[in-house]
């Protein structure tokens, strides 16, 4: 299977700005670029690209005065399987876990796991470890929250989410990952394309969040956002949760004038 994936982000500056875009497909999958996956700019700037700590690659730039417009256009081989579903994965006991997994136990920004232990405790306590620990993780944010991209801000975090309950892909993510986390099951955050293949439903497109966990010795995809296993979904980048990852970070004031991402069987 072949994916065509791509954006078009169009911004107005006051001024030149220092901006940092984290828009590539992510180094795992580079050998499945059918085409190359170079960002342009109009107008024309140079930038910078560089690997951050976690391994994904980041363009930094000046953008100049005025209307500034970045976009990329790939295609991406894909095998066309779903998401894989590691029934009999086991949880590590935290002694014997890799020390590059323990970083994604700690709270962080939006993750705020410390302060949902007692919560996780008293609803997956019970629960069998391992992947119906996840999957009960998974399904309980899929049911209580509810989609909605007007209740979205960049500035919530997952005990927002808790308490009002609405919230976007990204939110669906933090939340069950601060839960995995308070459950000592280590979780990583995830951006990247989702489209609608295979799903009768076709919604616009955007750029999708869903996360990662650590069980049986490797990294599992788990989406509470659609509880679903899904095909076509190609990574961009991993951190510790959305502030780890946001698309682009703009050291000044701006507006996002447009807005396209696209992702499409061809």
């Amino acid at each position: 299977m072949q994916i065509r994936v791509g954006y078009r982000m169009t911004y107005e500056f006051e001024q030149p700005t220092p901006l940092i875009a984290v828009l590539n497909v992510h180094y795992s999958r580079s050998g499945d670029l059918a085409a190359p996956d170079t960002m342009t700019t109009t107008p024309s700037v140079e930038y910078d690209a560089y690997r951050d700590s976690f391994g994904n690659w980041c363009n930094r730039m000046v953008a100049p005065a005025g209307w500034f417009v970045m976009t990329a256009d790939t295609i991406v081989r894909d095998t066309g399987l779903p998401d894989h579903a590691p029934v009999d994965a086991v949880q590590h006991p935290i002694e014997r876990l890799p020390s590059e997994a323990l970083l994604f136990l700690m709270p962080s920004r939006y993750c705020e796991s410390d302060q949902l232990l007692g919560l996780a405790w008293e609803l997956f306590g019970d629960v069998p470890e391992g992947w119906p620990r996840v999957q009960a993780i998974s399904a309980w944010v899929h049911e209580r929250i509810v989609f909605d991209h007007e209740a979205a801000r960049p500035t919530k975090s997952a005990c927002d989410v808790l308490e009002e309950q609405r919230g976007v892909c990204r939110d669906y993510a933090h939340l069950g990952v601060a839960l995995c986390r308070a459950m000592n099951i280590p979780a990583r955050y995830c951006t990247g394309y989702l489209g609608d293949i295979g799903v009768p439903v076709r919604d616009p497109m955007d750029f999708s969040g869903w996360f990662e966990v650590y069980l049986g010795d490797r990294w599992t995809t788990v989406d509470p956002r659609n509880f679903q296993p899904r095909i076509g979904r190609i990574l961009i980048a991993r951190g510790r949760d959305a502030a780890d990852v946001a698309m682009t970070t703009t050291f000044g004031p701006n507006i996002l004038r447009g807005f396209e991402v696209w992702a499409a069987e061809v």
